[in-house]
């Protein structure tokens, strides 16, 4: 049809859009004759008269078109003119689909800016990072390097901050990983996405690897009626133990609010072995959060100390939203007084009022595991607290 289609063109005296048209031909078919001759029509070029032949002598082939016509300059002339159909992999054109990107990136929090949370720092310090950062004491006092940590407690309390600042600490890039970038609807796809989110891990150490919502991808066994739900846990086991040894320098990092609900058997040692509580921030932490979510707005005669005191019990995200809250009021107040005014320590107080805390639920989960689910003391810690707090 194209062959058919530059015929026309050329008849209609249309020769640059007749060339285009035959270079796609002589393209797919170099050795059509016809296309060649009607090549030289469309560029102007006369075609070669035949000799005449004897009569009494078989017919010859007429003469080569080439003996008349430079086809490796117009070949030259006209490469590129349309894109070939099939490609070979070659100088970077189709093969493998390229590496997907990941986002790693280096950690510029540490713990100093983590507000408060003496304790919960203290234990990271003990249990994580001075074994992290002294590899040759560790060595002398048979400290595993091994392992990963599993930090553990109510929503919006700051584990995500936590494991940057832990990242921070030890020099080593930040690569959080969530349930999306895990789960797959097609059979064997979640496993080697799995293998695939640990061997960039290990192509990047130091790395810390954080796994967001792990009971997610590490549910009990026990509650899977499903077999691809089991092989992605059976899959994080094995990626965990690292059996041939290529671990080294990826520190996995794990947070859940459901810590009951993970296989028992990524807590055992070797795995996720350490375990820490993230308990709502203290008073010292609640002080340095209001300040953070307050410090680009306009601010007036706000006693923070005393909303500290009044934000007992209320998470991170509690806090900032009652910020939030505080900051629409005042913006509803100004738009309809037609002036702009500060944010009161009234307006804090009213959004106080407004907003409770979001951990109440969390809690009477907690309760119930503490006391009735505690076994070899997995728990005490969370014990104390809800005997320190009166909910038990």
């Amino acid at each position: 049809m194209r062959l058919h289609l530059a015929q026309l063109l050329v008849d209609a005296g249309a020769g640059d859009s007749a060339i285009a048209e035959l270079a796609v031909v002589l393209q797919q078919d170099p050795g059509s004759g016809e296309a060649r001759a009607l090549m030289m029509r469309a560029m102007g070029v006369p075609a070669a008269a035949p000799e005449p032949l004897p009569p009494t002598e078989p017919s010859t082939p007429a003469t080569d078109s080439r003996d008349a016509f430079d086809w490796d300059a117009a070949d030259a002339e006209f490469d590129g003119v349309v894109a070939p159909m099939f490609v070979d992999g070659v100088d970077g054109v189709g093969g493998d689909d390229p590496e997907p990107a990941f986002d790693l990136e280096p950690s510029t929090v540490r713990l100093a800016d983590v507000g408060g949370m003496a304790d919960v720092k203290k234990r990271l310090e003990v249990a994580f990072l001075a074994p992290m950062r002294n590899p040759e004491l560790s060595k002398l006092y048979g400290k595993s390097l091994k392992g990963g940590l599993l930090l553990y407690g109510p929503p919006g309390c700051g584990k995500t901050f936590i494991a940057r600042a832990v990242a921070g600490e030890l020099g080593a890039r930040f690569y959080a990983v969530t349930l999306a970038d895990v789960l797959d609807m097609y059979i064997g796809q979640s496993e080697r996405n799995l293998h695939e989110v640990f061997e960039v891990a290990r192509r990047n150490a130091p790395c810390v690897l954080f796994l967001d919502e792990v009971d997610a991808i590490g549910q009990k066994r026990t509650q899977i009626r499903g077999t691809g739900m089991r092989g992605t846990v059976n899959q994080l086991l094995a990626e965990l133990d690292g059996a041939d040894g290529r671990n080294e320098g990826v520190f996995v990092l794990a947070a859940t609010n459901h810590p009951w609900d993970v296989d028992s058997a990524l807590k055992r040692p070797g795995r996720l072995d350490r375990t820490l509580l993230v308990l709502p921030p203290d008073e010292a932490a609640r002080q340095a959060i209001l300040r953070f979510h307050l410090r680009d707005r306009p601010v007036s005669g706000v006693d923070v100390k005393k909303l500290a005191k009044r934000l007992e019990g209320y998470s991170g995200a509690d806090i900032a939203h009652v910020c939030d809250t505080a900051a629409e009021n005042a913006l509803m107040a100004s738009a309809a007084a037609g002036e702009v005014r500060m944010i009161g320590q009234r307006d804090l107080d009213a959004a106080c009022e407004e907003v409770g805390p979001s951990i109440g639920p969390w809690l009477e989960t907690a309760r119930n595991v503490a006391l009735y689910a505690n076994e070899n003391g997995a728990y005490d810690d969370l014990l104390a607290y809800l005997k320190k707090r009166k909910h038990v």
